[in-house]
């Protein structure tokens, strides 16, 4: 397994003291409370953390997918805070891949077409000889004109992986990718998420209730009330599960954030 720490690689992703408020008044809650960290680039990241603990808020602040209310977000040295929603769109469309846990593959698109069509929403140009040999490297060549209802689920999460690594993104963020999978389809989903790391030399950040799941990362980050709470490097099952069951305590005396370069 690589080394998280990944000594003197460039960053993919740094997050600087990153606060993000819902509701205001008595009212409010904090879900992010001025997280910092910083990922290295070729690296496997699962977020996890209770319900509430601001795991998904990471990821979509993250992701530009929604803004924080302070700090700032860097990925691949462009920062994604505090431009236009036009600059943060041509961002994410260069430099960030995603997969849902509910594949969001339009319905009436064939595999291909799903495949290639964040190059054509960012008006790049499309070579569907190499989204299709995108597609078989990820088990699907032979899918390629089929749609979505005519695949099963593990399949549909494949078309997905496919279609974030397409426009050759700097990070792809993963939102409970194995969450409606059965067990061998989410085995070779996360299998595949290991190839975008050290094959295609990408950089994932996954956020995962699963301890399975994340025994497939190369370090897991905790969160707990809206602060990281902890990491753990070569996760294990075991030790994963471990971890969380005891995040209450972990949580203490952590609120200054990660240290760069986790």
């Amino acid at each position: 397994m690589t080394n998280p720490q990944r000594p003197g690689a460039p960053e993919a992703l740094r997050l600087t003291h990153v606060t993000k408020v819902y509701g205001t008044g008595d009212g409010a809650v904090t879900a992010l409370d001025s997280v910092s960290l910083a990922l290295p680039a070729g690296t496997f990241t699962a977020v996890m953390g209770p319900s509430g603990s601001g795991k998904s808020t990471l990821l979509q602040c993250a992701a530009g997918l929604d803004r924080p209310d302070s700090g700032t977000v860097t990925v691949d040295g462009q920062e994604l805070t505090g431009g236009s929603e036009a600059e943060l769109t041509k961002l994410r469309r260069q430099r960030i891949g995603f997969v849902f846990q509910q594949y969001n593959l339009l319905p009436t698109l064939s595999v291909l077409q799903n495949t290639v069509l964040p190059l054509k929403l960012a008006g790049r140009r499309v070579d569907p000889v190499r989204a299709a040999d995108i597609l078989a490297q990820v088990g699907l060549g032979d899918r390629l004109a089929r749609r979505p209802d005519e695949l099963s689920g593990g399949q549909r999460q494949r078309v997905a992986i496919a279609r974030a690594l397409v426009t050759e993104p700097s990070v792809v963020f993963a939102d409970e990718p194995t969450g409606a999978l059965d067990t061998r389809s989410a085995r070779e989903v996360l299998r595949l998420l290991q190839e975008a790391v050290r094959v295609h030399g990408r950089t994932v950040v996954m956020v995962t209730h699963d301890p399975v799941a994340a025994s497939y990362a190369d370090a897991v980050i905790f969160l707990a009330d809206g602060r990281p709470a902890g990491q753990l490097n070569a996760p294990t099952v075991d030790a994963v599960a471990e971890r969380l069951a005891h995040l209450g305590d972990l949580a203490d005396g952590t609120a200054n954030g990660l240290p760069a370069g986790v």
